[in-house]
């Protein structure tokens, strides 16, 4: 498509929840009412009625049972009529950012003038799972009428079925290639050289420059009422003000601890949130009159190695500045998620690498080079955290508001996504 036709998707304006680390403040809010909240807010800040929207779309990850297409459930509990379908996306981290591609496609297929999307995550109620082996020992306790057959069943079970698996290291751990996420970033980190002393930098500058941005992000954050507290939470609680180097030259390789060098420090931080937006027709939008924080102008999936899956960005980036023909130098702004340190820097080396270009990209040239003072100006996952199915939804929203401080005309988000993809998104505010 041209970049008149990409630039025909508006997004309006959007909220996000605060982001709370795991087993913290949103421990218990469950990830429907987290997408709801965000949902009624949009509304609110858009001046639309619930009526008004055609369809709802949301990227979310660890699918409750309870709810098993979250976007479904919490439409309806934002009010939104009953005869607005909705659709629930998952493209692991990249889910979030699907939907709001997703809602693109709607309206650009004429399907649609305007589309709730976003995404939600609760990684505190991502729940434990009992071996397999402890199914007909349960069934059979189920089934039993009578206390002296509930007995009998009761005498099956062995400590091995007492022996539950968190499910969220299920999720983080690759089936295909056996891999847990960090390990990922330890290979990119081998092969480019990346040092824990700069991933180490790079967590610190993160935890600064979302400490430095706290009130620039109140902008897209709507508190929430969590639970029985009185008062609401208002901003993220994953920024350390006072992080050192010295703090994060202290803490263990996590992932392989002889000689590693990813840390929990140097890693997203595992957390519970929401992000939503209005995307409309831009036609639409212009004849009612409406504000427009910026417009979609194209988007790209890319496979890569699973095992080497942190690189999905540079895929994504190389594949979306084909499709556009935009020039990285032409991007003012960018966004790229800090899964891990090493990832993101590998990254940044892998696009400014002639070697990469030719072998992995089929390119004579380098991508270009991505100015680290253009690059997660306001912190990232690092510091801010990362709600895996939220992550890519507010990655659009908070670099569309940024875009609009600046009065930048051109930006770019990127995720790498476990299972070996990358995505990647071109907004503009022409």
């Amino acid at each position: 498509m041209t970049g008149a036709d990409q630039s025909s998707v508006a997004i309006l304006n959007g909220a996000r929840t605060p982001l709370t680390r795991a087993g913290t403040l949103f421990k218990e809010v469950h990830v429907t009412d987290l997408a709801r909240s965000t949902m009624q807010e949009t509304l609110y800040r858009c001046e639309l009625a619930a009526g008004r929207v055609d369809e709802v779309v949301f990227g979310n990850v660890v699918m409750p049972a309870d709810a098993a297409n979250p976007a479904r459930v919490a439409a309806l509990w934002a009010g939104i009529p009953n005869a607005v379908p909705a659709l629930t996306v998952q493209r692991n981290c990249a889910s979030g950012m699907e939907a709001v591609a997703h809602a693109a496609a709607s309206i650009r297929a004429g399907d649609a003038q305007a589309v709730l999307a976003g995404g939600a995550e609760s990684m505190s109620m991502t729940p434990l799972l009992f071996p397999h082996s402890a199914v007909a020992p349960f069934t059979a306790m189920a089934k039993a009428k009578s206390a002296f057959r509930k007995a009998a069943a009761a005498s099956h079970f062995r400590p091995r079925h007492f022996k539950p698996v968190a499910a969220l290291e299920c999720g983080l751990t690759d089936p295909t290639c056996g891999m847990i996420m960090g390990k990922t970033a330890e290979i990119l980190a081998r092969e480019f050289g990346v040092t824990r002393k700069e991933q180490d930098d790079f967590a610190l500058r993160s935890h600064q420059k979302a400490a430095a941005a706290a009130d620039k992000l109140n902008d897209e954050i709507s508190p929430y009422y969590a639970g029985e507290r009185f008062e609401p939470v208002t901003a993220d609680n994953g920024p350390r003000p006072n992080q050192t180097p010295e703090a994060l030259a202290k803490l263990k390789p996590i992932f392989e601890r002889r000689d590693g060098t990813v840390t929990v420090g140097n890693s997203c931080q595992v957390t519970d949130g929401a992000a939503c937006m209005l995307v409309a027709n831009a036609d639409w939008a212009r004849a009612e009159g409406r504000d427009v924080l910026g417009y979609v102008r194209g988007y790209a999936v890319a496979g890569l190695d699973p095992s080497r899956m942190g690189l999905g960005p540079v895929f994504a980036i190389d594949r979306l500045l084909r499709k556009t023909g935009v020039s990285l130098n032409d991007i003012g702004l960018f966004e790229i998620n800090e899964a891990f340190a090493a990832q993101v820097l590998a990254c940044l080396k892998a696009i400014g690498s002639p070697e990469f270009a030719r072998k992995s990209l089929g390119r004579s040239e380098p991508l270009g080079e991505v100015d680290p003072e253009r690059l997660n100006v306001n912190g990232g996952a690092i510091a801010l955290g990362h709600p895996v199915g939220a992550t890519g939804a507010r990655l659009v929203l908070t670099l569309l508001m940024e875009m609009r401080r600046r009065d930048g005309e051109l930006g770019m988000a990127a995720l790498c996504v476990g299972g070996g993809q990358g995505a990647a998104i071109l907004l503009e505010r022409k």
